[in-house]
């Protein structure tokens, strides 16, 4: 047997009507008798067969037997077509249809030998040199293989070289034979991995006349084509792995991230409860994170040095008052205000949401290390408060949400949810980034990405608003002024929002104008509330426009209501800190020039009256 390593082999007989019956009959018996030497199978040598004279036709293809008493039975059901001898026909057909991948032919890469034998009795009515010339070139391996009225030119002119090795002339067809079992000898050759060095760091593959290395499952052959290295099947990016996907001897198993641990599905991560521990001694709520865990006070508690213990503050923050913009604690008792130019909704707690203008809005917050992971829940809930003042929809107000820290990361894109739990529930979910703060490379993004069509921004000929929000806690540690500038140069709307170590003159570079409207600053993550109102009065266009009631500042009803407002005020102002005091002064000066400013329309339309 020859088993010098796999083969596809395909047979090109001459069946034109020079070759008699009887002389088919003995070119049959010497295909079968070269595939009964052959390993056969569909990891070892393929063989095909096709025939021609005036035409070609396929007997079978390289992938339809793959066994020597399959393959016989279909040689000798063979018709011979018995017309004329179009050997440049056939051999077109082997190069473009037999030799394919489609057909059963292995990929070049393999470097499994490709070998045509062409059996002729004749003259080729037709050109060969041209086309046996293409078919060498694409790799094909032609032995010539003439009988008895054989053009030799022919034969040479089709053969690959050396041609001493690949042209054979048979007198008659009775000596083809003896002359096969020659042919084989031939076509076998020696087992060249066993004869020479071959090199291979796994497995040598035996051709004729030539060897090559194949490597072990897992492993992919170097450019050397002797050694071989790991496959990275993770690299392919199709393991499905939530977190990490690591790559081993040509398979992988996805790990997860500190913190995490894997699910039995093998890919997806669930964070751990440390809360489920039991060990945290919070007095109020544990609050899982995946480092660990840290404690946390039911609204209107403030959690205590030691990290774990609660104390109650005035009433407002001993119950579960459900005010939109702020509590005001009287004695024994509360009551909910919103702020000027808002309605107390008849629940008593909500104000008047932002409905009627809708925006593109992109926030972009602040997740590096000296946010520290408890603010950055704040910073969360400060994002959702925002939304929850907004009518969230796929016409309406969308939003978008970037985190960056060293680096800039899209959480969800502005096309991403089309409501407000949606967002929320996403925004629950982001996880902290840590590291650095490089808010100028935030913008670039932001500039660049964020308010693109791709990311679900709407058309500028649309007219709808895009609004920046820009949340930090400290120095950028790169140049913001050129982004700054390009975003609100194309059309943004920025808003700068800075707590603790926040640099003013960043917020004031990043704020549009006027700057006073468009940047604030909190001393503390604990004291954002006031923020998120100011926020709302300058992207809400239905807050501060409208029909004007004018009433006399004058009227008994009208000093009763300022009376009761200022008290409510000057009576929670204890229990903030002296940047609320400064809100509250810029409060009060603007209600005093809009009640000036009353004035003098009521004067106007009196003098009209007379």
């Amino acid at each position: 047997k020859c088993r010098t390593g796999p083969m596809d082999i395909v047979f090109v007989i001459d069946s034109s009507r020079s070759v008699r019956p009887f002389e088919f009959e003995i070119m049959r018996q010497f295909m079968m008798d070269i595939i009964g030497s052959l390993d056969v199978g569909p990891n070892a040598t393929r063989v095909g067969v096709i025939q021609y004279s005036s035409q070609v036709q396929n007997i079978f293809s390289l992938k339809t037997f793959f066994t020597r008493a399959d393959m016989e039975k279909a040689i000798n059901s063979i018709v011979p077509l018995a017309q004329g001898t179009m050997t440049g026909l056939a051999i077109q057909y082997a190069m473009n249809v037999a030799f394919t991948t489609q057909e059963g032919a292995r990929p070049l890469h393999k470097k499994i030998p490709r070998i045509a034998i062409i059996v002729t009795d004749g003259r080729p009515q037709d050109r060969v040199t041209e086309v046996a010339t293409q078919a060498r070139n694409a790799g094909i391996e032609i032995y010539a293989v003439g009988i008895q009225r054989a053009d030799m030119n022919s034969l040479r002119a089709m053969a690959s070289p050396p041609l001493e090795e690949h042209v054979f002339l048979v007198e008659s067809f009775e000596l083809i034979q003896q002359f096969g079992k020659q042919f084989q000898d031939k076509l076998c050759g020696v087992d060249m991995c066993m004869e020479r060095e071959h090199g291979c760091q796994h497995s040598c593959i035996s051709t004729p006349g030539s060897f090559y290395c194949e490597c072990n499952p897992g492993y992919r052959l170097n450019m050397d084509g002797k050694t071989c290295s790991p496959i990275d099947a993770c690299a392919d990016g199709r393991h499905g792995c939530q977190h990490h996907c690591v790559s081993a001897h040509g398979s992988y198993s996805c790990r997860c991230r500190a913190g995490y641990y894997l699910n039995q599905d093998k890919r997806s991560c669930t964070m751990i409860d440390y809360c489920s521990f039991g060990n945290h001694s919070c007095q109020h709520e544990c609050v899982s994170i995946p480092s660990g865990h840290y404690c946390r006070c039911r609204s209107g508690f403030t959690l205590q040095p030691d990290g774990r213990s609660c104390r109650a503050t005035d009433l407002c923050n001993g119950v579960d008052h459900g005010c939109e913009f702020k509590c005001v604690s009287t004695e024994g008792s509360y009551h909910c205000m919103c702020p000027e130019g808002q309605q107390l909704q008849a629940d008593g707690k909500a104000c008047s949401k932002c409905g009627s203008g809708h925006v593109d809005l992109v926030m972009v917050i602040d997740g590096s290390k000296s946010v520290r992971p408890q603010n950055f829940e704040l910073v969360k809930q400060f994002v959702n408060r925002i939304v929850d003042l907004l009518e969230v929809s796929p016409h309406g107000t969308r939003v978008g949400l970037v985190q960056y820290s060293s680096r800039v990361r899209t959480e969800f894109p502005l096309n991403k949810y089309h409501s407000a739990d949606e967002i929320k529930k996403a925004v629950m979910e982001v996880e902290y980034m840590e590291k650095g703060t490089m808010t100028g490379l935030a913008l670039k993004h932001m500039v660049e990405h964020s308010f693109s069509e791709l990311e679900g921004a709407r058309p500028l000929s649309h007219n709808v608003p895009r609004i920046g929000l820009v949340f930090t806690d400290g120095r950028s540690q790169d140049d913001i002024s050129e982004w700054a500038r390009r975003a609100k140069e194309s059309g943004i709307v920025m808003f700068a929002v800075g707590v603790g170590k926040a640099v003013e003159e960043e917020l004031r570079a990043i704020a549009s104008e006027p700057v006073e409207q468009h940047f604030s600053y909190s001393a503390d993550f604990t004291t954002m509330t006031h923020l998120v109102e100011n926020f709302k009065l300058n992207i809400c266009p239905e807050e501060s426009k409208g029909e004007t009631e004018f009433r006399s500042p004058c009227e008994c009803e009208a000093l009763v209501q300022f009376q009761t407002n200022t008290v409510a005020i000057l009576q929670s102002l204890t229990e903030k800190n002296i940047l609320w005091m400064v809100w509250l002064t810029v409060s009060l000066a603007c209600l005093l020039a809009q009640m000036t400013a009353r004035l003098e329309d009521l004067e106007k339309q009196i003098a009209k009256k007379k």
